[in-house]
């Protein structure tokens, strides 16, 4: 079960924006997650800051247009760094839905705001919903700490010996705790191997492996030195 469901709201109308958080609550309070609402009257800077920040299992609601900025532009720079996260468009203007759906920004619904909004907003917060739980988390308990991180955004789990702690690292965060490497090994799917004794790689994050110098390039150019001889043969990419 998903531990937090945040939705991203932004519409510029305030009445109609506070239709849109109403509706979603009255969805929201029949289910059994947890849930928290960013609502914004625009595409502003605070707006791009939390879209930018490392949030999971979210859910955009997103106005077509506001004053300074396209909603089809914003879900460009979400889909930079979210190819997964559900987005649903609103709009008062039907002719803007074919534009939508041509940008190819991976759109969950178009919903038209004069259109039996209620209900179409409903049925699309329904089939996000079911993506969300089909995505691949990696949750777990350390020490009465809950976490609850998308397994597309880690890059590679690594043991610190120093401060005897494992370390997540994904592509914004780096996640100290207690659980021993092997927990992780036990506990993620085949897009997870050992690269090293002391580190597990996201092999759809790896963009290189150099066998000659032992170095690992991630797709964010992230670099590291955990590939050994003893694993290196039984990594597979393409798997």
């Amino acid at each position: 079960m998903i531990i937090m469901i945040n939705i991203i709201v932004c519409d510029d109308h305030d009445s109609f924006r506070h239709k849109v958080v109403e509706q979603i609550k009255k969805y929201m309070n029949k289910t059994d997650q947890e849930y928290k609402i960013f609502e914004f009257n625009d595409y502003d800077s605070k707006f791009i800051k939390i879209i930018k920040s490392d949030l999971s299992n979210v859910i955009y609601v997103l106005d077509i247009e506001t004053p300074t900025r396209s909603g089809i532009d914003v879900a460009r720079i979400i889909r930079k760094d979210d190819v997964n996260s559900p987005i649903i468009f609103l709009t008062g203007h039907e002719e803007l839905g074919n534009l939508v759906l041509a940008r190819n920004t991976n759109i969950l619904s178009f919903i038209n705001k004069f259109d039996n909004f209620p209900n179409r907003l409903n049925s699309s917060l329904n089939t996000a919903m079911k993506l969300l739980n089909k995505k691949h988390m990696l949750r777990f308990n350390d020490r009465g700490s809950i976490y609850s991180i998308d397994c597309d955004k880690i890059l590679y789990i690594t043991t610190d010996t120093v401060a005897r702690k494992t370390v997540i690292v994904t592509d914004k965060h780096e996640h100290r705790v207690n659980n021993p490497l092997s927990f992780f090994l036990e506990n993620l799917n085949e897009d997870f191997c050992q690269s090293h004794k002391s580190c597990i790689i996201n092999k759809t994050r790896v963009a290189n492996l150099n066998n000659n110098s032992n170095k690992i390039t991630f797709d964010n150019g992230i670099e590291i030195d955990l590939l050994s001889d003893k694993y290196k043969k039984g990594i597979d990419l393409n798997a």
